[in-house]
């Protein structure tokens, strides 16, 4: 499968300080995000595992939750 860089909505993963926190997920949210991490890693050149994608996406999703954003007066 080839797929262009601008498919993908996550782009390369910026180095970051991190806290661990414990989720659980459906086995089709975890197949799904196996998935997408495998192409991540296709798309950029460098292996990444589902884990490290989960708080790039949910920043992504909350930086574009409008509703978000007015609460916090932005």
């Amino acid at each position: 499968m080839n797929i262009s860089t601008s498919k993908l909505r996550l782009g390369p993963l910026p180095k970051t300080e991190t806290v661990k926190l414990t989720v659980s997920l459906t086995v089709t949210l975890k197949a799904d995000l196996e998935r997408y991490a495998a192409l991540h890693a296709q798309t950029y050149g460098e292996p990444i595992n589902a884990a490290t994608l989960i708080p790039h996406m949910l920043e992504a999703f909350m930086a574009r939750d409008r509703g978000f954003r007015k609460s916090r007066g932005e």
